[in-house]
C-alpha cells in the first residue's frame, strides 16, 4: 500500500509540473522574432495573403487565447498539425519516438556497464594508479562536448578505418516492423543481417551518448561505495569472515547504488533527451530530437512545444520507474 501511495503521490505532480511547462515553452516560442507565418507563406507572399495566413492559423488572437485554445487540445490528445509536413504532430512524434528509446536505452544500458564497474573498481583501489586512472577519464568524459566526440568518431571509424556507417538508422529496406525497434524487428523476423547492419548504425550513436553518462556514474558509485565501505554493518562481516567478493558484490554494492539508481534516471533526460538533439543531428538519426531541431529551424511553433511535451512525459515516467525500483533497492523507503 505505501508503494502505491509513493506512485499516486508522484503522479500528483504530473500535471502541475506538464501545465507549467507546456506554458513556458509556449510563451518563449511565441515571443521570439522569428515570423512562422512569413516562412510558411514564402518569399513571393504579398501582404494581404501573409494577412489571411495569420488569421487562418489564429496567429492574430491574443497571446493568452492562443495558449488557452492550444491546451484545451492538449487535454483532448491533439498536439495540433505540424506547419510544414502539414501532419498530426502526435503521428509524427509517434513514427520518430521508437528510434529515440532504442538509442537512448542502449546508451543507458552502456554506460551502466563501463560506469558501475569501474566505480567499484576505483572506490577499491583508491588513491592507486588505477584510481586515478579511471577518474581522470570520468572527468574527461564529462568535460567532451557531444557534437566533437561524435565527429571524431565517424572521422576515425566511418571515414578512415570504415567500420560502421557514417549516418543514419539503417541500409537498405528495414525488417517487417511491428514494434518500430529495428533491434526487436530484426530479431523477430530472423534477419540476422539486419539485426548486423542496425547495430553498426547505432554503435557510434550509442557509444557518443554513452560517454559522458558513464563518467557520471563512475563518479557516483565511487562516492557510494567508499561511504558504504567504511560503515560499521561492513566492518561487522568482515569481522565474520565473509568473502571480500561477497560484502562488495553483494552488501557494498547493494547499498551504494541508491544514489547510483536516482542518478540514472536524471541521465536519461540530462543526457540521452537532451544529447539525442545534437547527436541524431549530427548522425542524422530519425529519432525526436532531429524533428526537435528540424522545429526549431523551421519555426514550427507546434512542432517545438509537442516535442517539449513528450520530452517531459518521458522524464516523469523515467523518473517514476526510477523511485519504484528504488523502493525495491531499500526497502526502508515505503516502510
Amino acid at each position: 500500500m505505501k508503494r502505491l501511495a509513493l506512485i499516486f503521490s508522484r503522479l500528483l505532480w504530473f500535471v502541475p509540473t506538464l501545465f507549467g511547462l507546456i506554458a513556458l515553452v509556449f510563451t518563449i516560442s511565441h515571443i521570439i522574432p522569428a515570423d512562422p507565418v512569413k516562412v510558411i507563406a514564402g518569399e513571393q507572399a504579398t501582404a494581404e495573403q501573409i494577412e489571411l495566413l495569420r488569421v487562418k492559423l489564429g496567429f492574430d488572437q491574443p497571446l493568452w487565447v492562443q495558449f488557452l485554445r492550444y491546451l484545451g487540445q492538449v487535454v483532448q490528445g491533439d498536439l495540433g498539425m505540424s506547419l510544414f509536413s502539414q501532419r498530426p504532430i502526435v503521428e509524427d512524434l509517434m513514427n520518430r519516438l521508437p528510434a529515440t528509446l532504442e538509442l537512448g536505452i542502449s546508451a543507458v544500458l552502456l554506460a551502466v556497464l563501463i560506469g558501475v564497474p569501474l566505480g567499484v573498481v576505483s572506490a577499491l583501489y583508491r588513491n592507486t594508479p588505477l584510481d586515478h586512472v579511471v577518474r581522470v577519464i570520468s572527468v574527461s568524459g564529462l568535460a567532451i562536448a557531444s557534437f566533437w566526440l561524435a565527429m571524431e568518431l565517424q572521422l576515425l571509424f566511418s571515414m578512415k578505418l570504415a567500420w560502421t556507417p557514417l549516418s543514419g538508422r539503417l541500409s537498405g529496406f528495414p525488417p517487417d516492423s511491428w514494434s518500430g525497434f529495428l533491434i526487436v524487428d530484426s530479431i523477430v523476423a530472423g534477419d540476422l543481417e539486419a539485426l548486423g547492419d542496425v547495430l553498426r548504425h547505432l554503435a557510434l550513436p550509442t557509444l557518443t551518448l554513452a560517454m559522458p553518462a558513464a563518467a557520471q556514474l563512475v563518479r557516483l558509485t565511487r562516492a557510494g561505495v567508499l561511504e558504504v565501505i567504511n560503515s560499521n554493518h561492513v566492518l561487522y562481516q568482515r569481522a565474520m569472515g565473509y568473502p571480500a567478493r561477497t560484502i562488495i558484490w553483494k552488501y557494498v554494492l547493494r547499498a551504494a547504488m541508491t544514489a547510483t539508481i536516482t542518478q540514472i534516471g536524471l541521465i536519461f533526460g540530462v543526457y540521452v533527451l537532451a544529447g539525442a538533439i545534437v547527436v541524431e543531428t549530427v548522425f542524422d538519426w530519425p529519432g525526436i530530437g532531429l524533428f526537435a531541431v528540424n522545429s526549431i529551424l523551421r519555426s514550427d511553433y507546434n512542432g517545438i512545444i509537442g516535442f517539449t511535451i513528450w520530452a517531459g512525459i518521458i522524464f516523469i515516467v523515467v523518473n517514476l520507474v526510477v523511485d519504484l525500483v528504488h523502493t525495491f533497492v531499500d526497502p526502508r523507503i515505503v516502510r
